[in-house]
């Protein structure tokens, strides 16, 4: 009886390292051109969808089935995420009542390489008989998809990446960019912004970098300010109870108009700083962020130029600081 044994790793059946690599490679490029060539056939049938998806004034219902399912899915999340409500709906599971999902108003996106897969049949027919908005994507414009379709977005005519030219792979790929092309055409025209884009990713880093100042900053009797005429001594008492290496300093109206730091106090350092005035001291004009900023722009403004900062003071619309953030707020909210 004989016995079979793994083959060696120098058998030439085992691939190497460099032929890994060399396949990997092949794969990304033959998907590029493909995502190049996607881009040069767009044309006005991309905007009119974008426009039908926009004028909705129910949901974006997008199906496909198999590969170009999981792509739906991926889209109609991308679309939810970016202010337009949408959902998938499996196509199989629409013939057995989830029909009755998709309602007058709605538009259909349905995604099909072939334009021929049955189970689309039914969906298709449903958005016909109600009037309901549909667009393909697929890669047959004399395809039955293509062909009832209000709008047909046609993939271009690009090899899969797989060598037998079967797995789908650039075609997928072309999906799923088309897919974010609507969704970020879609945004643009509506003048979606990071603010919007906050209500729907509250959780995580990016959540945390979209959360408003307002949310971090200390206010009230935390925020360390003083007088322009306030002697150094008494500046670097309110600099120590606050805790935050800084004392902002104000003008008679209550405006910000400089700061005491460290680094002032380092440079202005002399056998007569503590009766010095604040105003001799301070630096003028300095970085500040709103209220209803979000965190994300505090801790840019925290980096910029040659000597970053750790606190920010936070102002009103008239100039007056209403709070303070530090860098340390960002660091534990997730930010930074």
């Amino acid at each position: 009886m004989h016995q079979l044994t793994d083959p060696s790793p120098t058998s030439p059946s085992r691939p190497t390292a460099p032929d890994d690599l060399a396949v990997a490679r092949a794969v990304l490029d033959t998907e590029a051109a493909g995502l190049r060539a996607l881009a040069d056939v767009l044309d006005g049938a991309f905007t009119d969808a974008v426009t039908r998806l926009a004028g909705a004034k129910g949901r974006v219902v997008v199906s496909g089935m198999g590969k170009s399912g999981h792509v739906g899915r991926k889209i109609a999340a991308t679309l939810a995420s970016t202010g337009t409500p949408a959902m998938f709906v499996h196509p199989a599971e629409a013939s057995h009542g989830d029909l009755g999902m998709i309602l007058p108003g709605d538009v259909v996106l349905a995604l099909s390489n072939s334009g021929e897969t049955a189970e689309l049949a039914d969906l298709v027919a449903h958005s016909r008989r109600f009037a309901i908005g549909l667009i393909g994507i697929t890669a047959r414009a004399d395809s039955a998809l293509a062909q009832a379709a209000d709008v047909a977005l046609i993939l271009p005519d690009a090899p899969e990446a797989c060598p037998n030219g079967l797995a789908p792979t650039t075609s997928t790929t072309m999906q799923i960019a088309l897919g974010d092309a609507l969704a970020v055409a879609l945004l643009t025209r509506r003048g979606f912004s990071a603010r919007d884009f906050r209500q729907f990713h509250p959780g995580g880093k990016l959540g945390a970098r979209l959360r408003r100042v307002s949310a971090l900053m200390h206010g009230g009797a935390a925020v360390p300010v003083t007088g322009i005429d306030t002697l150094m001594d008494r500046a670097l008492l309110i600099m120590t109870e606050g805790r935050f290496g800084v004392v902002g300093v104000v003008d008679d109206a209550g405006r910000l108009i400089g700061v005491v730091t460290d680094g002032d106090l380092r440079r202005a350092m002399g056998p007569d700083l503590l009766t010095r005035r604040v105003g001799e001291v301070m630096t003028r004009a300095p970085r500040t962020i709103g209220e209803d900023d979000l965190a994300a722009e505090a801790l840019h403004q925290m980096n910029l130029g040659a000597r970053p900062i750790t606190s920010l003071f936070v102002t009103n619309g008239t100039g007056q600081p209403v709070g303070i953030v530090h860098i340390h707020d960002l660091l534990r909210a997730g930010v930074a």
